[in-house]
C-alpha cells in the first residue's frame, strides 16, 4: 500500500512538471504556431495596396464615346466626366493627358493631343462634366491647355474629330498619373514638357480608352 502511494504520487509530480513546461513553452512563443498561415509560424505578407482607377459615369473602356463629347455636337461639345480612386499614399498631385492614340505626325512617336490638365490638388478625385475651356486656370489652383496654345480662345478639352469616313476608328486615351511633388511649369508648358517634368514622380497610373469614328 505505501508502494502505491509511492507511485501515484509521483506520477503526479511528473504531470504537474509536464503541464508546467508547455505553458511556459506557450507563453515563450513556442506553443500554438502563428496565425495567418505562413510558413515555418511566421505571417504572411501583407497584401499590396490596390491599383488606382479611372472610371467615368459619360465614358467607357473601349466602348465608343458618345457624339456630346466630340465635333459631332460641334460648338456644344463638352468635356466628359472622369473619376478616380485610389490613389498611392504620398500623392501631392494629379495630371491628366488626353490624346488621339492612332496619328503619327512626321512619323514621330507622339501623336495628337487634345487635353492636358497638371497641378490637380492631391485631395481631388474627380473632373466635373463640362470644365470650362475659356481660361488656362482653373479654380482649385490646376492648369490645362490643349497643344493649340488657345486658339480661338479655347485652353481645355478639344473634342475628337478624327477624319470622315475612315473605316478605322480612332482611340482617344485618357491617362491620369498620381505624382509625388507638384509641378513647376509654364502656362504655355507641352506636353513634352509635362512629360519630362513628371519623369521620376510617377506614382500611380489609371487611363480609359475609347474608340470614336465619324
Amino acid at each position: 500500500m505505501q508502494i502505491k502511494t509511492i507511485l501515484l504520487g509521483a506520477i503526479a509530480i511528473l504531470v504537474a512538471a509536464g503541464v508546467a513546461t508547455n505553458v511556459a513553452n506557450a507563453q515563450a512563443g513556442g506553443g500554438a504556431p502563428a496565425q495567418g498561415g505562413g510558413q515555418g509560424g511566421q505571417r504572411a505578407a501583407g497584401a499590396p495596396p490596390p491599383p488606382m482607377r479611372l472610371t467615368s459615369t459619360d465614358i467607357a473602356d473601349g466602348k465608343p464615346i458618345a457624339g456630346k463629347f466630340t465635333c459631332a455636337a460641334g460648338p456644344e461639345a463638352v468635356s466628359p466626366a472622369l473619376q478616380w480612386m485610389q490613389a498611392p499614399r504620398g500623392t501631392e498631385s494629379f495630371a491628366l493627358i488626353v490624346h488621339d492614340m492612332e496619328p503619327r505626325p512626321r512619323k514621330g512617336v507622339d501623336d495628337i493631343l487634345h487635353w492636358m490638365v497638371w497641378n490637380m490638388p492631391p485631395t481631388a478625385n474627380q473632373l466635373p462634366e463640362g470644365v470650362s475651356a475659356t481660361s488656362a486656370d482653373l479654380p482649385d489652383g490646376s492648369h490645362q491647355t490643349n497643344g493649340n496654345a488657345g486658339q480661338n480662345g479655347n485652353f481645355g478639352y478639344r473634342p475628337p474629330c478624327p477624319p470622315q469616313e475612315v473605316p478605322v476608328p480612332h482611340h482617344y486615351a485618357f491617362e491620369l498619373f498620381a505624382l509625388d511633388q507638384k509641378l513647376d511649369l509654364p502656362a504655355a508648358a507641352t506636353r513634352a514638357d509635362l512629360l519630362k517634368a513628371m519623369d521620376g514622380h510617377i506614382a500611380g497610373h489609371a487611363a480609359l480608352v475609347a474608340p470614336f469614328n465619324r
